[in-house]
């Protein structure tokens, strides 16, 4: 599907952004990829691991918050992920004009230069903190996906599909709690922060979330959010797996901070489907009138269905979770620790 395509990655230079390029290189033939940022750093550094002199991808200096600038990047844009976003919970409380500039303005952007150019997809990336959201982070990503999603009203007769995908916690990625812990044992801290020991995450690996995303603009036809079905942890767990003997101290929950996630709300469940590998929750308006979003394996989810990190079904033991550790951090970052 990707093959001789051009496909642009907001965000592109993030932990997301260069996964997602290396699976287009290892796994399609795209006929370019465009890493749209805003950070010329980061920017030389991705092009240390992927040259343009050795691979057809162009680096494209650029906020979402500027929309002509988003129209001269999407010209001859096949497909587009939009991983842009800014994340950090307490940031944003302290700074919340600067959230919704770019979650939520930023995304509106994104959706009116895709309508422009005519981008034959579009997959947006959420989080499970835009369910119920109690952070001005969630709520900013929650708005978000309403936009994608109503994005399809606009469509008409064009072949342009707007949808979303949603997960959780993705295990080492830039800013994750596992960098945190092991900044702080490299430190000589063997004693870790937990703010409640009842705390549960979903966890998900980076190459779950590309192949999600993949799928995703593959078989979306408009409107859908898509989650995928992960495991939880705890987060004594996580301490208990980290090198070094750690133990923890309970420091209290912080602000704009929930106790357990949910990637599909209660409410939400009254349209949601499961498709075996991943729910698949549906609009609630019909915008282009009727889809058949139903798939040969697919299955109505029972009344009062919610997907929340500590009822969940499938866990990740400490065991679990100290080979995930050692899978997805670099070598020697662990050797060091």
């Amino acid at each position: 599907m990707l093959n001789n395509s051009s496909v642009l990655i907001t965000g592109g230079t993030g932990s997301f952004g260069q996964k997602f390029v290396e699976f287009l290189f290892n796994k399609t033939s795209p006929r370019e990829v465009i890493i749209f940022s805003r950070d010329e750093y980061k920017q030389s550094e991705m092009a240390k691991i992927f040259p343009p002199s050795q691979y057809p991808i162009r680096y494209f200096l650029g906020d979402i918050r500027d929309k002509d600038r988003l129209l001269r990047a999407f010209i001859g844009v096949d497909y587009v992920v939009h991983a842009a976003a800014l994340k950090q919970v307490p940031a944003l409380e302290y700074n919340p004009f600067e959230a919704v500039k770019t979650n939520i303005l930023g995304a509106e952007n994104v959706v009116e230069a895709a309508l422009e150019r005519s981008v034959k997809r579009v997959v947006a990336i959420s989080t499970d903190k835009a369910v119920n959201p109690i952070n001005l982070y969630g709520a900013t990503k929650l708005a978000m996906e309403k936009i994608f999603v109503a994005a399809n009203s606009y469509v008409r007769y064009r072949d342009i599909c707007f949808s979303v995908v949603r997960y959780g916690n993705v295990i080492g990625s830039r800013g994750s709690v596992v960098p945190f812990f092991i900044d702080l044992i490299k430190k000589g801290s063997l004693e870790l922060p937990v703010t409640d020991i009842r705390m549960t995450r979903f966890w998900i690996s980076l190459e779950q979330g590309v192949n999600l995303v993949y799928n995703a603009l593959h078989e979306s036809k408009g409107g859908e959010v898509r989650v995928p079905k992960i495991p939880s942890m705890k987060v004594v767990d996580l301490v208990n797996a980290m090198p070094g003997n750690c133990s923890y101290k309970e420091t209290g929950i912080r602000p704009g901070e929930k106790l357990h996630e949910s990637l599909v709300g209660e409410d939400e469940g009254r349209t949601t489907i499961d498709c075996g590998k991943y729910y698949l929750i549906l609009p609630q308006y019909d915008f282009q009138g009727k889809k058949n979003y139903q798939l040969a394996d697919a299955k109505t989810v029972p009344e009062g269905f919610a997907y929340r990190s500590d009822t969940n079904d499938k866990w990740l033991s400490a065991i679990d979770l100290k080979g995930l550790i050692a899978e997805y951090l670099p070598t020697q970052t662990m050797q060091e620790a």
